[in-house]
């Protein structure tokens, strides 16, 4: 260890959770949701009066574009063929959005909630269920091709998928 960690070991531990894969993703998915969730707020309020699913429309596409770039560099910091990564995420977000669509306006015409704070619900509940699918499916390839260092050991799934196993140690 090294002097300046021995007297702050908060620091060191620190530094060490903001590795994690999963850390990562929650930042990015927090700035990614603020990000979206305040184009489709000033397309709302602003004097343009934009209806609710066309701003849903618009800050989806930019939202999904901006998460696309920032999870490939930061989160999976992957290096593989972008396009194929795009079109994937993409895939996991039209499925979000699918939900979307379908769930804000329930709210809105059925449930009567206002959609600024229907669009907030929504998006709460759709944040797990991409984390899980880009996990899987988005990026799965290179989680498993190239482990994250900072993570915890593979599990035994990850073993089995990469054909890894005991035999390695």
């Amino acid at each position: 260890m090294s002097r300046g960690s021995a007297r702050r070991p908060w620091t060191r531990s620190a530094l060490s959770l903001h590795r994690h894969r999963v850390v990562r993703f929650g930042l990015v998915g927090v700035f990614n949701t603020a990000f979206s969730y305040s184009v489709f707020a000033v397309l709302q309020v602003s004097a343009l009066h934009v209806h609710y699913m066309l701003a849903l429309v618009v800050s989806q596409v930019v939202g999904t574009l901006e998460a696309f770039v920032l999870q490939r560099a930061l989160v999976w910091r992957s290096r593989g063929p972008w396009f194929r990564e795009l079109m994937r995420f993409t895939l996991v977000y039209v499925g979000s959005f699918g939900a979307n669509l379908v769930l804000l306006p329930l709210l809105v015409a059925v449930g009567h909630v206002p959609s600024l704070v229907a669009q907030a619900l929504v998006v709460g509940g759709l944040a797990i269920a991409t984390y899980i699918a880009h996990r899987e499916f988005s990026f799965s390839v290179h989680r498993t091709a190239r482990p994250d260092p900072h993570t915890a050991p593979a599990s035994a799934r990850d073993r089995e998928v990469t054909g890894r196993g005991d035999r390695e140690r």
